[in-house]
């Protein structure tokens, strides 16, 4: 699986996520402060790791900056992401099994070595659900994306 990474800086779990994400067999496309070609603010950086999903380079992102809220919220505004912040294994769970979530975002300020473990583990062993009611929830987003 390829997962398109990005960051808006090198500090916190930012290079670990990177070798986190190779020690599992993952292949990555790095963006941001992670690469040494591309504008580092998170605003470019999330986006252009969303872009690679919603573009099929990559199945999932996950995109990091000090709160990880700029980052989602990048993220966000790419059609067809729905990217989830989470801190905790429990919400990076539901965020896969119930929203669908296709990119991750991280906090570096507060994402431990442990928590991003955990929060990694729960995230890629997560699938969405089958439920009808929450496959309709989905579809009521893209819905949204076309018409607003």
């Amino acid at each position: 699986m390829r997962i398109s990474v990005a960051a808006d800086e090198r500090v916190g779990v930012a290079k670990e996520l990177i070798e986190e994400l190779h020690r599992r067999g993952l292949e990555t496309l790095a963006h941001g402060a992670l690469s040494e070609v591309e504008r580092d603010d998170w605003a470019w950086a999330s986006a252009a790791a969303a872009r690679d999903v919603a573009e099929g380079r990559a199945e999932q992102a996950i995109v990091c900056c000090w709160t990880g809220t700029g980052a989602s919220i990048a993220a966000n505004k790419v059609a067809g992401i729905r990217a989830a912040l989470c801190g905790d294994a429990a919400t990076a769970a539901g965020a896969r099994k119930w929203n669908d979530a296709n990119v991750l975002a991280l906090s570096l300020r507060t994402t431990s070595s442990a928590l991003l473990t955990e929060i990694l583990d729960a995230w890629f062993v997560t699938e969405p659900s089958t439920d009808s009611d929450d496959r309709a929830n989905i579809a009521h987003l893209s819905k949204l994306e076309r018409t607003h």
